[in-house]
């Protein structure tokens, strides 16, 4: 899933930046610039996200940007989280699945050396849009 949610972005005295979600509880995190600030916002609302999906949370929509009050000094950007990117990274484990089959179409597939791992996983990528 791809989800755009507003951050606020609070600069600190150092020089650095304080990002918070205030759609997503719990979900925080800082940076040494704005580019740092701005790419760990990134890590950590995917990751968020992508934990609540996995525990099956309730995910809010996200406030209108312009409805946010801020502090003073404060700013507010859209930032994009990617889950499956996440979910690649994370989740590598192997997963068995049963599928059924005609008895002509297997023997087909043996005489070319299919994989069928492989072959569902293309399949699958190609029905959803996901990139390999």
């Amino acid at each position: 899933m791809t989800y755009i949610y507003p951050a606020v972005f609070t600069p600190e005295a150092d020089g650095g930046y304080l990002v918070d979600f205030p759609d997503i509880p719990n979900c925080f995190t800082d940076g040494d610039d704005l580019a740092d600030a701005f790419e760990n916002a990134e890590d950590a609302l995917a990751l968020k996200l992508w934990y609540m999906e996995e525990h099956g949370e309730t995910i809010a929509p996200p406030f209108v940007p312009a409805s946010l009050e801020v502090a003073d000094g404060a700013s507010v950007a859209l930032v994009k989280a990617d889950t499956i990117a996440v979910r690649r990274l994370n989740d590598t484990r192997a997963v068995r699945k049963n599928i059924t089959l005609p008895g002509w179409l297997d023997a087909v597939a043996k005489e070319h050396h299919i994989n069928f791992s492989q072959l569902l996983q293309n399949a699958i990528r190609r029905e959803c849009g996901i990139e390999a």
